[in-house]
């Protein structure tokens, strides 16, 4: 949630923190600003898009050689150009991401020093806080580190102040934030994204690290004031990487991406005569035969791939499976097992609620965790035993495509490793699998030529103000991801439900202003999915029928039906999806809402 850029160098910054804010707009936000050190400090501060700051700062003709920039998501008060960032406190600026769970202790006691708020953030305690700090203790760096100490919950934030003109202080605890070295001067922002316009080499602040950005470098500290030394990496993202190019918008491209994304996420296996449980990490082959259950944690589209391997687990390697949304797992009594592995799922590696989770069920006396992620250099990565980074490259759209079809294809990964280890997975059975990933994105690429037909369905029903979703089996965690991505996008309200559920309540909304969207797989289950249609049609509803060759399913009056690949098995849900994700986009087009960036949403939640 969120954004920062912070930049000091020996040039004019400020279109660089105009353009890093423009690489953070994915994250979610609802206003921007930006604070230079110039002839004394000045602020900057829009409501909306970063394009009104920009045209703002280029009004003022605004140039400067120091300065932080923001987006804000509001969490307390709401969007208006007195709770945007940066906050100011005497001569400093401050911007924070996350949020500060004693703000309101902290501020009955700075107003009591005589301390005005002018805005209804929790930020705004923070910029206090440090300037009352900076009375008694002048230094920037330890007065930073003071403040952060005084704190309860999570932050990033980046500071400057007139007093020390060639200096940007910049700190984290459960929000990301890394520092960009570059030839001209230093950078920090939320993620690479926003700095690759101006370095590749970045470094990683780990939780409790404040840094202290220089034009001759940086250097960091523990928050008990010891040095600390973090290992320089060189980002292999490319600006390219993160440009729309040829499609209209980053969630298109994105759908159009699974194919490569899948195929580097399953490179590994491409010439291998099997699978090897050294995919999940060197410790993998002496921790996976011993476990016993499969924990999995993870928010939104991630709990769905959860859901899907679920099915997976429990079939081929006949473990209990248990999948927990991270929000509400940590709040409930619950019955840990030592053999358990708990898996959890996060596209950007920074998911406040997963995070949380994962160290709740470490606390319980479950020590094997395992994380499936997009970003080598995150949180969760760093706080498990084992991991799987897949290669979705870098997410833009908030409404998660491709990070959730890599996600399906490390749980496949992970399923028959656990099958094997188990001695559960034949070498027939093992080359069969292998096969039929190594040719998914080949399968992929075919229900990617179906998006004409999609776009044409998606007209048909975009107007309307509900929609209901069917699946059975393993499909029912797919027809969840379907309606979810039909309300990020669209704002139309949908429901997902399996099948067999519907004469136990959701058939009552069923009429001819509601379309029900069908998954059909060719598979065991087909049969009694075909009954569950015709209550649907008995009722006077519109079905959308997304089936398999060999269904056997006939397009009539109130059926309209979209003839899907050959059935392929356990990776079925792969390709259902797919559709999905286009007919969601398409209606949103007809709608003409923000695809990339729909309303009160973020990409990362970094808080609670």
């Amino acid at each position: 949630m969120c954004g920062i850029v912070a930049a000091i160098a020996k040039r004019n910054i400020v279109p660089v923190l105009l353009e890093g804010l423009r690489k953070l707009e994915y994250r979610g936000y609802d206003s921007a600003g930006l604070a230079v050190l110039r002839d004394g400090l000045e602020r900057l501060r829009s409501v909306g898009r970063v394009a009104e700051l920009a045209a703002q700062a280029d009004q003022a003709q605004l140039s400067a050689e120091i300065g932080i920039a923001h987006t804000r998501w509001a969490t307390h008060g709401v969007p208006s150009e007195r709770n945007a960032h940066p906050h100011i406190s005497g001569g400093l600026a401050l911007v924070h991401n996350g949020i500060i769970e004693n703000f309101a202790e902290l501020k009955t006691r700075l107003q009591a020093e005589g301390y005005e708020f002018t805005s209804d953030t929790d930020t705004e305690a923070v910029a206090h806080l440090l300037h009352s700090i900076l009375k008694t203790e002048p230094n920037l760096f330890e007065a930073v580190r003071l403040t952060t100490n005084a704190l309860v919950g999570a932050y990033a934030i980046a500071v400057l102040r007139e007093e020390d003109p060639e200096t940007v202080i910049v700190a984290r605890k459960g929000s990301p934030l890394l520092l960009g070295v570059g030839e001209d001067g230093m950078y920090a922002g939320s993620d690479t994204a926003a700095l690759l316009q101006v370095t590749r080499t970045v470094v990683y602040l780990e939780d409790g690290d404040i840094a202290e950005l220089k034009l001759t470098g940086y250097r960091i500290m523990r928050p008990d004031g010891d040095p600390v030394d973090r290992p320089v990496h060189v980002s292999n993202l490319s600006a390219d990487a993160v440009e729309l190019g040829e499609y209209r918008h980053y969630m298109q491209k994105e759908i159009f991406e699974q194919p490569q994304a899948l195929a580097n996420t399953l490179e590994m296996i491409a010439g291998g005569a099997g699978i090897n449980a050294l995919l999940f990490g060197a410790l993998a082959q002496d921790i996976l035969p011993g476990v016993g259950r499969v924990l999995i944690l993870a928010c939104g589209t991630s709990y769905h791939a959860g859901l899907t391997a679920r099915y997976w687990i429990e079939q081929m390697a006949q473990i209990p499976c248990t999948v927990e949304i991270a929000s509400e797992y940590r709040y409930r009594e619950s019955v840990p097992s030592p053999d358990t592995l708990v898996v959890v799922i996060s596209q950007s590696g920074e998911t406040a609620d997963t995070l949380a989770a994962l160290k709740h069920a470490r606390s319980l006396g479950m020590p094997h965790t395992l994380a499936i992620c997009n970003v080598a250099e995150s949180a969760i990565v760093r706080e498990t035993e084992l991991r799987f980074v897949t290669r979705a490259g870098p997410e833009i759209g908030v409404a998660s495509t491709k990070a959730f079809t890599t996600q399906l294809a490390a749980l496949a990964l992970l399923t028959l490793v656990l099958a094997k280890v188990r001695g559960r997975l034949s070498p027939e059975k093992e080359l069969d699998c292998l096969t039929a990933l190594r040719h998914l994105p080949v399968a992929v690429q075919k229900v990617l030529e179906l998006e004409p037909a999609i776009a044409e369905w998606a007209g048909r029903f975009a107007m309307k103000h509900h929609a209901l979703f069917l699946g059975r089996g393993m499909h029912y965690p797919i027809a969840m991801e379907g309606a979810l991505k039909l309300k990020e996008i669209s704002y139309i309200h949908a429901e997902a439900y399996p099948a067999g559920e519907l004469k136990h309540g959701p058939l009552a909304l069923v009429d001819s202003h509601m379309p029900v969207i069908a998954i059909a797989p060719n598979d065991a289950l087909l049969e009694k999915l075909k009954s569950n249609l015709q209550e649907v049609k008995a009722r006077g509803g519109e079905l959308y029928v997304f089936a398999d060759a060999g269904s056997e399913i006939a397009e009539s009056d109130g059926l309209h039906l979209m003839p899907m690949p050959e059935h392929y098995g356990m990776l079925s849900p792969v390709l259902h999806v797919i559709a999905l994700q286009l007919l969601s986009y398409h209606a949103a087009l007809v709608k003409g809402t923000d695809v990339d960036k729909p309303r009160n949403l973020a990409k990362s939640v970094t808080v609670e």
